[in-house]
């Protein structure tokens, strides 16, 4: 099949962010699929004006210029999601194909679906990564009436475009249920692990230990990922300051980017924590996160008190299961009751900080539950969620598409 895919923000392993769209996109490529991933040039230089094309492991991928960064205002961003939006409709028409595959965030990535659909009589599926707009909606980024009415109108015309939806987790698919679309047009594919890249030598997280004076062969809590509002690192920040009076020799570790580092770095300064046992490094692009996974002792994935987010399927969480280590969450929903069910992490309580400094000291120092859950981890990762396994699923539905229509 021709498949043109749709993602505003495609990352390949050479820069920041998640991998999801690349790691699915190649094995469809190596399966015998012809594959188009139409995307946004997201740091442009100033010579760039138009569309340009490159090969990546054999995706054929045409970058649109469209400047965006967590650091934008939210009306800056809801205009490059408008900018990539109208842009890339003409150009994923022109490119035919047997079916569209249009992936969130953001929700604006329906209009190109659904325009090279129709114009090419081709069916869409339509993939929530979240549940757009209530997630925007919670937090603030969508205040006004026509606004919300605007992102509520195009979430229902998305749905009705799709021949067929794949959601990222099962809360994702009951909000897609909720808007009114019968659970057979709906396929559960969560995020994924790529165990080959994230096994590394031991000595890969040894170097990394060795470039920082402070780390050493001290403990290591590390949280790897953007610096945004709806992110929470504010409560590494807090718990840091707990974690001090308990055990200071515990070093956490935030690497990464976002709308929300002066006020992190505000707080840690406020706490006393920064440069004392917490420490904040630049981002790095996603062929390095393994090395930093090596190092860690305790990775996290970390969400704010907001409505939805529970429903999410992180990045963060694959990442720590494709690397082995043992993971520690501070929210509920699926991902934290199938940490629980396969015992390979902790569930931090974000109303609790001393009861959650107090968990965390006692098993960071735990030599035998650190392997045991970092097995365990490992393991569910392999055998549950690989990239092999989620592009067989995917090619599955595509071609079930396509034959039905």
């Amino acid at each position: 099949m021709k498949i043109i895919y749709l993602h505003q923000y495609f990352t390949t392993p050479s820069m920041q962010g998640g991998t999801r769209s690349y790691e699915l996109a190649r094995r469809l490529v190596r399966m015998g699929h012809e594959v188009h991933m139409v995307t946004s040039d997201r740091a442009p230089t100033n010579e760039a004006r138009g569309w340009r094309e490159t090969d990546e492991s054999g995706i054929h991928v045409h970058w649109l210029p469209v400047p965006y960064s967590q650091k934008m205002s939210y009306p800056d961003r809801m205009r490059a999601f408008g900018s990539f939006a109208v842009g890339s409709a003409q150009r994923a028409a022109q490119l035919g194909g047997d079916v569209v595959f249009a992936t969130s965030t953001p929700l604006t990535i329906a209009v190109p679906g659904i325009v090279a659909s129709r114009w090419n009589k081709r069916p869409m599926v339509f993939e929530v990564r979240d549940l757009w707009p209530a997630i925007p909606i919670a937090v603030g980024a969508l205040k006004s009436r026509p606004a919300i009415f605007a992102a509520q109108a195009l979430e229902k015309a998305a749905y009705a475009g799709a021949a067929h939806i794949v959601a990222l987790s099962p809360g994702m698919k009951a909000g897609v249920e909720a808007a009114g679309v019968h659970p057979n047009k709906i396929t559960v594919i969560p995020n994924l692990c790529d165990p080959e890249r994230f096994h590394v030598p031991a000595s890969v997280g040894e170097a990394f230990r060795a470039r920082y004076a402070w780390l050493g062969d001290r403990p290591m809590v590390v949280y790897a990922g953007t610096l945004g509002r709806v992110n929470g690192v504010d409560f590494l920040v807090r718990l840091a300051a707990e974690v001090l009076k308990k055990d200071p020799e515990i070093r956490f570790v935030v690497v990464g980017k976002g709308s929300e580092e002066p006020t992190l770095y505000a707080l840690a300064e406020q706490l006393g924590v920064r440069d004392r046992n917490l420490f904040f490094l630049p981002p790095v692009v996603k062929a390095e996160v393994p090395a930093i996974l090596s190092a860690a002792t305790i990775a996290t994935s970390l969400f704010t008190d907001v409505p939805g987010m529970e429903d999410n399927s992180a990045n963060k969480v694959f990442d720590a299961l494709a690397a082995s280590r043992p993971l520690a969450l501070n929210y509920g929903g699926w991902q934290a009751q199938l940490l629980e069910q396969e015992g390979f992490g902790l569930c931090l309580n974000p109303k609790d900080l001393p009861a959650s400094a107090a968990l965390l000291v006692k098993r960071v120092r735990d030599a035998r539950w650190l392997a045991e859950a970092g097995k365990k981890a490992g393991r569910l990762g392999r055998e549950r969620f690989s990239a092999d396994a989620a592009a067989l699923r995917l090619d599955e539905v595509l071609r079930s598409t396509v034959g039905r229509a």
